[in-house]
């Protein structure tokens, strides 16, 4: 077992854990992930190692509570324990001194975008970050993403705070302004990874997506998180993460994303059933 040495709040159902894992942490890259179970009983689930401390011991994922057992994890607080966590998985993202790089990060997938945007700036590239939110509340990481990139651009949807627009818009803002970009990475929402994709295409400003969000059991067997690179099939979690944003099939690739989302929304609803059933138990006791 695993004991959460921090946890904490980060915004909206979004909670960052920072958990002993020595062996994961000594190894650890950016770009590479980990498997963990919460519960014995419970699934098994992809999530991106945010950062990593040698000396403690430790890694930090941040999680964002959608579904039944992210809900389970983020009910958990600092000094208790995950039942198993394994990794670290997936092949590290391609780090080398572009140029210029921009580092985007759509909601949680900031998580991602930190340690990428940490190691492009360790080797020597003039790092911009884009990080965004519905709004304010749910913009994470900003101080971390200052320490590490030259120039910082939060953004919400609905303008109250930082820019207001999409990712998508303040990143053609900046190669409008003739700005030289060389290397675009951007994780998030997969209809915002296809639309990052779209705006530096015309370009040919080399982009990579992170496909975080198909993975299933992280270790290529399942097959859920087949999508079409190339015109090839390959196993994200295997494979990648990261691929090359041009090359992905986006359309096959939102089909399978949604592919799971009747069983993962009676699994949740169960879940919030049994949920309030205990609170009501409890409260009968109480009584």
């Amino acid at each position: 077992m695993n004991k959460i040495i921090e946890a904490r709040k980060l915004g909206p159902d979004t909670k960052l854990f920072r958990i002993e894992a020595p062996k994961i942490a000594l190894k650890r890259k950016a770009g590479q992930f980990v498997i963990l179970r919460v519960l014995p009983e419970g699934e098994r689930i992809p999530l991106t190692i945010a950062d990593s401390n040698i000396e403690d011991g430790t890694i930090t994922i941040i999680a964002q509570g959608i579904g039944k057992t992210t809900k389970t994890l983020n009910a958990l607080e600092t000094g208790d324990y995950i039942q198993d966590i394994v990794g670290p998985l997936g092949k590290p993202s391609h780090i080398e001194n572009f140029g210029t790089a921009v580092s985007v990060g759509g909601g949680v997938g900031t998580a991602i975008a930190y340690p990428t945007a940490k190691a492009l700036k360790e080797a020597g590239n003039e790092v911009i970050g884009i990080i965004g939110g519905k709004s304010k509340e749910y913009i994470i990481l900003e101080k971390e993403m200052n320490e590490v990139c030259d120039t910082l651009y939060p953004t919400t949807d609905d303008g109250s705070y930082g820019y207001h627009g999409f990712v998508t818009t303040k990143l053609q803002e900046i190669i409008d302004s003739g700005k030289k970009i060389d290397f675009v990475l951007a994780i998030g929402p997969v209809p915002m990874m296809r639309a990052i994709a779209e705006v530096t295409r015309p370009y040919g400003i080399k982009t990579m997506v992170s496909l975080n969000p198909i993975m299933v059991d992280g270790t290529g067997m399942c097959g859920g998180c087949r999508a079409i690179v190339d015109n090839k099939t390959v196993f994200v979690c295997v494979d990648g993460p990261e691929f090359d944003a041009h090359q992905v099939d986006f359309e096959v690739l939102t089909q399978r994303n949604r592919m799971y989302n009747p069983q993962e929304k009676n699994s949740l609803e169960r879940h919030v059933c049994n949920l309030e059933r205990m609170a009501q138990e409890a409260e009968k006791c109480q009584n």
